[in-house]
């Protein structure tokens, strides 16, 4: 499990954010409401971004000697690029497979209706389903794009009975299980 500390995150509401003791509360809430200018990243920048990328859980000593700073010089970089909004948090990246969803699932989906009330409603009930990992509103024949974990075609058929058709409002599916991933990173490569 992940735990994204501040960011643009639709998943995470109020209540939820509230089991996060009020402490780390405190101290991350300011960074998610300053606001984010754009800037040139030079290379030190980018050898921070690099190095987060590969391992997140580098102390800021490790860090500095990797980029070739000092640990005060890099401190302050690391928590621009925070400030900035070039990094948007950190996360654990947990083995879906361990936990028994070995199969994932990309699925087409198409409403009835496109108002926004609409489109809203289907986003935030794609949003509470845990399975779900990721969900685009996309252009084209379809209107959403959706990553499914799934444990097999039995965990693919219960999680269409029971979660996916009891959202009102879907017309039409289509479904291709993945046979292999050719690639997948948690963001942008810097």
């Amino acid at each position: 499990m992940g735990f994204l500390f501040w960011g643009n995150n639709p998943n995470i509401s109020e209540r939820s954010s509230s089991k996060i003791p009020s402490r780390l509360t405190e101290f991350f809430s300011p960074m998610a409401t300053r606001e984010r200018t754009a800037r040139t990243l030079d290379n030190q920048d980018r050898k921070i971004l690099s190095a987060l990328q590969k391992n997140a859980r580098l102390s800021n000593a490790e860090l500095a000697e990797q980029v070739g700073m000092s640990t005060t010089a890099c401190w302050n970089r690391t928590r621009q690029l925070e400030a900035d909004g070039y990094i948007d948090g950190y996360v654990a990246l947990v083995n879906q497979q361990k936990l028994g969803y070995a199969d994932i699932v990309i699925l087409e989906v198409t409403l009835d209706r496109h108002e926004d009330d609409a489109l809203a409603r289907f986003g935030a009930a794609l949003a509470a389903l845990p399975e779900v990992l990721e969900a685009y509103l996309v252009s084209g024949e379809y209107d959403y794009w959706i990553k499914v974990a799934v444990d097999g075609t039995a965990g693919y058929e219960r999680f269409l009975r029971e979660k996916l058709y009891r959202i009102a409002g879907i017309r039409h599916s289509r479904s291709m299980f993945a046979l292999r991933c050719m690639k997948d990173v948690p963001s942008m490569q810097v």
